[in-house]
């Protein structure tokens, strides 16, 4: 497989923005050639031509149908992607795509089907896999130096609540929110989960109720493994970016804690002050960005299978599934229960 990728990205938003700049400054070997958005104004035009970017079109299928380019990087709405996915694969692409793949069990495996198919590569984008800490964690723990993990325990807050218009259209908090909390929980244990049990409520914001979503979660999973995961989520904590994992195991423990804005202390006769913790998910993860990409064709050279996948893609909507309807029915599901 060659070294060099031409590439073309649809969905020119927020964290295709990341993925543009990544590519076009952090990525070598790569040249970007095409970059779709339904919305072009002249603010993104702007933006485009400040960055570098070559070129801009309203319509994906100039991406899809150009021969030229080799790989397709998916940042578009949710309920494209399993449409844009299968029309690259089908024309011969390998795949990034931002999750998830879609909300239905079924059109997600039909798109994995289609996938393997064509037998081209497809990588989902749980970029906090690829943060520094938490692949240190992974490592202590797949490499077995704290044994067999028995507990993972996963603090995931957000420091303020999306909009609420987001809120309606978001699917629910645990397939917009703790959906990354899943898949650090099964990257972490390294095992699937069976079963999980959810509980929540609206604590913050009462309007986030009236949109049919909670603001406050607190999940408990049981692994196919024999492990336990305990997993806590809210859309406010007041003092920032709250992002902390730990993994206990039958012969030691692993924490990642809160990364700090500086190694500054301030010592008073009153008390020792540090600065606060990032405050968005843009500069805790913003280097995971990059570092992920870079994982994705470096999996393309060595023609192996990206990590995570399809397949971690369609696990991670499951849980998320089988927490919702936990929570609606205050009891614990299997997963079982909601794979079709």
């Amino acid at each position: 497989m060659t070294n060099f990728f031409t590439v073309g990205v649809i969905g020119a938003g927020r964290i295709g923005k990341i993925h543009i700049e990544n590519l076009l400054s952090k990525i070598a070997n790569v040249n970007l050639k095409n970059v779709a958005d339904i919305n072009i104004n002249d603010k993104l035009r702007q933006w485009a031509e400040e960055k570098g970017v070559p070129k801009l079109t309203t319509d994906a299928y100039e991406i899809l149908n150009d021969p030229e380019i080799e790989i397709v990087i998916i940042c578009s709405p949710t309920d494209t992607h399993a449409k844009y996915i299968q029309e690259a694969a089908k024309a011969k692409k390998h795949i990034f795509c931002e999750k998830p793949i879609d909300t239905d069990i079924m059109r997600i495996k039909e798109t994995l089907s289609v996938v393997k198919e064509t037998e081209v590569k497809l990588m989902v984008g749980f970029n906090r896999r690829f943060d520094r800490n938490f692949m240190r964690c992974h490592e202590a723990v797949a490499s077995g130096q704290i044994g067999d993990p028995q507990i993972v325990k996963i603090t995931s807050r957000d420091p303020a609540p999306p909009p609420i218009e987001y809120i309606k259209g978001s699917g629910g908090i645990f397939l917009d929110m703790t959906i990354h909390d899943w898949d650090m929980a099964r990257f972490q244990v390294g095992s699937e989960v069976e079963e999980v049990y959810a509980t929540g409520a609206v604590l913050i914001d009462p309007e986030i109720g009236k949109a049919g979503d909670i603001d406050t979660a607190v999940s408990v999973l049981k692994f196919k493994n024999g492990a336990i995961g305990i997993i806590d989520n809210t859309r406010q904590a007041v003092y920032g970016y709250d992002q902390r994992v730990e993994v206990f195991g039958s012969k030691g423990c692993v924490i990642a804690d809160n990364e700090a804005t500086n190694t500054v202390r301030i010592y008073t006769a009153d008390c020792t002050n540090i600065d606060k913790i990032p405050y968005f998910f843009m500069e805790r993860y913003m280097e995971s960005y990059s570092t992920e990409l870079k994982s994705f064709f470096e999996c393309l050279r060595k023609n192996i299978e990206p990590n995570p996948n399809g397949e971690d893609g369609l696990q991670n909507v499951l849980v998320a599934l089988a927490a919702q309807k936990s929570y609606e029915k205050n009891r614990p599901v299997k997963i079982s229960e909601v794979e079709k």
